[in-house]
């Protein structure tokens, strides 16, 4: 960070006043750009960002103290802004309400990264109907030992199913590790109905790609294979839209393709130094998501046609959680990735004959949505071990209770 606080800088966006505090801020060292150089790029890709968020009802991601510490999560919309910023009332399923900001031009999108927020986090329905999303999101997530070739034949067989059911899909880079696919469907179901279509969808994939695809919603019964997350349709959930900027070192952005595009791509190609340029020169490859407005009918067709996907037994303690299939054992739970990182090779160093034994997808490592942050939770998957060399279930290597000090901020 910039050892001193330089002076806000204040933009005329449409007859706006943005102010712009501490624009000299250094959000990215690697590449050097500051926090007025994250606005500027916003401002550069504005109507392909706005085509993902416009209208949309945003949690705010805010990295106040850089991309090196973890974001907090904040629903409500600070009581102070300016006039001119929108705001819808969400009701969560934990019976909570928050209202939310609502980012419906370029001025309100540089205000929102101004607060911190590096990307962008929009729920899929719209402020005028919260009950009915309009876009149907999974997430191809691929588990350790999954390269990127292998995410790529998935996002193509995943297009074939949406296309085989009468949806158009829209492929981006997350931005991270996988490729997010949207499809925009009319207003018509509740969340449980396309949370069902697009469970459907990730079974379907996995049918279609035995071994490479999986719709298993437990972890450590992935195996090596790219999750078709499914869950990111559930009500209370948000994914980084269309040229969000991640919280990675080469300051990577979540960028449109077109389908021609996808095999060949590579994720770090795209960044905030690459992506306005490719954006002025050849436009945004989703601009026609908004007239491509699919129907759930066929994919919950075979949603009965499939029938309900096979639920995990019960605990045998009356508890009525889950019983896992697999034999695991649980490593650290950990404020920070660092720390419960930490925590593991501490571990790893006490059963160095386990660990030989261990396949890249037997170490479950888990960013966990807190009341305001993500906490960290690792577990590993003692399958490949024999019985006789397992060691037992220990105290944590990193305790920490994510609820005992419930942040009010984000809640």
């Amino acid at each position: 960070m910039s050892p001193k606080t330089s002076p806000a800088a204040v933009l005329e966006i449409n007859a706006r006043e943005v102010h712009i505090s501490n624009p000299d801020k250094v959000v990215f060292p690697e590449p050097g750009l500051t926090k007025l150089d994250l606005v500027k790029y916003y401002l550069a890709i504005a109507d392909g960002a706005l085509r993902g968020v416009d209208g949309r009802p945003m949690v705010l991601k805010r990295f106040v103290k850089g991309i090196s510490q973890e974001a907090f999560f904040q629903k409500r919309a600070p009581e102070k802004r300016p006039e001119w910023i929108d705001t819808a009332t969400l009701q969560y399923a934990s019976g909570n309400s928050a209202e939310e900001v609502v980012v419906r031009d370029a001025a309100a999108l540089a205000w929102v990264v101004n607060l911190g927020c590096i990307d962008l986090n929009p729920h899929p329905v719209r402020a005028e109907d919260l009950d009915h999303p309009d876009e149907l999101r999974v997430d191809l997530d691929p588990m350790p030992g999954v390269d990127w070739r292998q995410i790529v034949d998935v996002a193509m067989i995943a297009r074939d199913v949406l296309t085989d059911h009468g949806l158009v899909g829209w492929a981006k880079t997350s931005g991270s590790r996988g490729i997010h696919i949207y499809a925009r469907i009319e207003p018509r179901w509740d969340y449980r109905q396309v949370r069902l279509a697009a469970e459907t969808l990730a079974r379907e994939v996995e049918r279609r790609a035995p071994g490479l695809a999986t719709a298993k919603w437990w972890k450590e019964e992935r195996g090596e294979s790219v999750f078709v997350d499914f869950n990111q349709n559930a009500k209370d959930r948000t994914v980084a839209s269309a040229y969000s900027v991640r919280a990675r070192p080469d300051a990577r952005v979540s960028t449109p393709l077109d389908w021609d595009e996808v095999p060949e791509c590579r994720p770090e190609e795209f960044t905030v130094r690459t992506v306005p340029e490719r954006f002025a020169e050849r436009g945004d490859p989703a601009s026609g998501i908004n007239d491509a407005v699919g129907s759930l009918d066929a994919l919950l067709a075979l949603a009965d046609e499939l029938g309900p996907a096979e639920k995990p037994p019960k605990s045998s303690d009356g508890s009525g959680r889950r019983a896992s299939t697999m034999p695991l054992i649980e490593i650290a739970r950990a404020k920070t990735k660092p720390e419960a990182l930490e925590g593991l090779e501490r571990w790893k160093s006490q059963h160095k004959d386990v660990v030989k034994l261990l396949e890249p997808a037997d170490i479950l490592v888990d960013g966990m949505r807190g009341s305001s942050s993500l906490w960290y939770r690792i577990r590993v998957n003692l399958q490949h071990v024999p019985d006789k060399e397992r060691p037992e279930q220990a105290k944590l290597e990193v305790d920490y209770d994510p609820w005992a000090r419930k942040d009010p901020t984000g809640s």
